[in-house]
């Protein structure tokens, strides 16, 4: 497929509405909270579900002409979403290329950028839109963090050529920032949501938020942004939390200041899973219903891991740290997404999605069903799509993986994913392995 106006390839682009196709013999888990069903038929019409349903009443439904696709009882879920990526800290083209191509042949449907640069991701979400290049859809955030924030390189990387923190998809924001203007520069990079990230107080989190949903963008937010605390930051309104770490801080000894002067953790304060401040935090996410997006398997990553024993014993604290507090965060009620933050290295045959669901499971104890649901229906949630995408439902995206194995009983099963369905388009894990 091309496109007509430029004749630039579309190899990816989803079929155009009016292309039928039938996916039947599903073992479907639709991400809904129902049980899984076997012998369910899907209808796709182009890029959306017309139908799900019993195999025999759909197939006494269909055209004699349909394209049929047949799954012989294979594990179908939604496609799979992660809620914290970075794609271009700094920008490389073809690494975030092929970070976005082994996503989509993973069953990741859908990613959530919580600030990068923006001229890079733009460009990035028009191709996997289009179908110019392979990969999920992507909902990006731009930031917005007090003066003090914009000495950090990583500022520096993702405004190239321009200054950090006078950039539209990087603002610094003082007492004389005109928020109405600064949340319409937001919305002009075409950003799904703003990202607070640190340095500003309770008060102005809070006015923040109440801009960006007046103009009908939702925000996303470091969990402690340092001085406001955790607390406050859900009470300011934003849609979701980034971080379990940073809720620690939530009844912590010392005053918080600033993101750079964080007081001290103790760590076994947490570690019953029965903290009365987290209690208190926990329900008032459930009133408000803040997603937190967890992102709690991110230190035993190598990256965090680092070389020497006191970069390993600080990660392995941190990751007992973050498996207590979202224990008891899901114990709570609390809707949680399932971020990473972090990629695994090239030469993996999958991402770092996998092990933060496995991370869920094994150190937090969530039943694997619970933890789909996160990657899926919350995941949507948190990127403020779940009207599109996150369920296996009529009307919804044709965003679905197929796995020869059932993840409810291994969450390590997710390896043997056999296809993605991306808005219609089919993403064969065979065609990229053969790739690689």
């Amino acid at each position: 497929m091309t496109n007509e106006a430029s004749g630039a390839p579309t190899p990816h682009a989803p079929p155009p509405t009016g292309t039928v196709a039938v996916y039947r013999g599903a073992t479907l888990f639709d991400g809904t909270g129902r049980a899984p069903r076997p012998s369910t038929s899907i209808v796709v019409d182009g890029a959306t579900i017309r139908a799900v349903g019993d195999d025999t009443e759909i197939a006494a439904s269909l055209p004699a002409d349909t394209r049929v696709h047949d799954l012989d009882g294979r594990f179908v879920m939604p496609g799979l979403i992660d809620s914290h990526q970075h794609i271009a800290t700094p920008p490389d083209r073809p690494a975030a290329e092929a970070v976005l191509d082994r996503l989509v042949h993973s069953g990741v449907t859908a990613i959530r950028d919580m600030a990068d640069d923006l001229r890079q991701v733009g460009d990035l979400a028009r191709a996997t839109l289009v179908g110019e290049i392979p990969g999920p859809d992507i909902r990006y955030a731009a930031l917005m963090a007090g003066p003090g924030f914009f000495d950090d390189p990583r500022t520096h990387q993702v405004s190239q050529g321009e200054i950090p923190g006078a950039v539209p998809w990087m603002q610094a924001i003082t007492p004389d920032t005109d928020l109405r203007v600064a949340v319409a520069l937001a919305r002009g990079t075409h950003a799904a949501a703003i990202k607070v990230y640190a340095d500003l107080d309770h008060a102005t989190v809070a006015a923040i938020t109440a801009e960006a949903h007046r103009q009908g963008i939702p925000v996303w937010a470091h969990a402690a942004v340092f001085p406001a605390t955790p607390r406050q930051v859900v009470e300011a309104g934003v849609d979701s939390v980034s971080h379990v770490t940073l809720l620690a801080f939530e009844g912590a000894e010392g005053p918080l200041t600033t993101y750079k002067d964080k007081p001290r953790v103790d760590h076994q304060r947490f570690a019953a899973e029965d903290d009365p401040h987290l209690d208190e935090l926990f329900a008032l996410m459930c009133r408000r219903g803040t997603v937190l997006d967890a992102t709690a398997g991110m230190w035993e990553s190598d990256e965090l891991t680092g070389e020497g024993p006191e970069d390993a014993e600080r990660a392995r604290a941190n990751a007992q740290l973050a498996a207590h507090i979202t224990a008891q965060a899901y114990r709570a009620g609390v809707d949680l997404s399932t971020g990473t933050d972090y990629e695994t290295p090239p030469g993996d045959p999958f991402p770092a999605l996998f092990e933060e669901l496995a991370f869920l499971v094994r150190r937090c104890g969530i039943p694997p069903e619970e933890v789909l649901r996160s990657a899926t229906l919350i995941g949507a949630r948190s990127a403020g799509a779940e009207d599109l995408m996150g369920s296996v439902e009529a009307g919804k995206l044709a965003n679905f993986a197929v796995l020869d194995e059932n993840p409810l009983l291994d969450i390590d099963h997710l390896r043997s994913v056999t296809l993605t369905v991306k808005r219609g388009h089919r993403f064969e894990r065979g065609a990229y392995k053969e790739t690689r």
